[in-house]
């Protein structure tokens, strides 16, 4: 799937099933139910998970968290707009 397809499936009522957890949680948030996706990776333990995590504290503007998340993530903070870290994110786990 590529990037626009995937923001073509915004338009569905659920992310496609397919998805890995991370992705859906992306999708959730450019969905606008931030607590969804944070509550899809708040208990994965993956570096992807972390780096969603991330950038949903970033989001929500609690930046200090936003860091601890990235630094589980294995990444440099983000300061480019969230936008940008979303296509990111999202074209990096597709």
């Amino acid at each position: 799937m590529t990037l626009d397809q995937f923001r073509r499936t915004l338009a569905d009522r659920a992310p496609p099933a397919d998805v890995p957890a991370p992705l859906a949680a992306m999708w959730w948030a450019a969905k606008g139910d931030w607590d969804k996706a944070h509550a899809i990776v708040m208990d994965d333990g993956s570096r992807e998970a972390a780096w969603v995590h991330a950038y949903l504290h970033r989001v929500e503007g609690d930046v200090d968290n936003a860091r601890y998340w990235y630094r589980q993530a294995a990444r440099k903070p983000v300061t480019a707009p969230v936008e940008h870290e979303w296509e990111e994110i999202a074209a990096a786990l597709l």
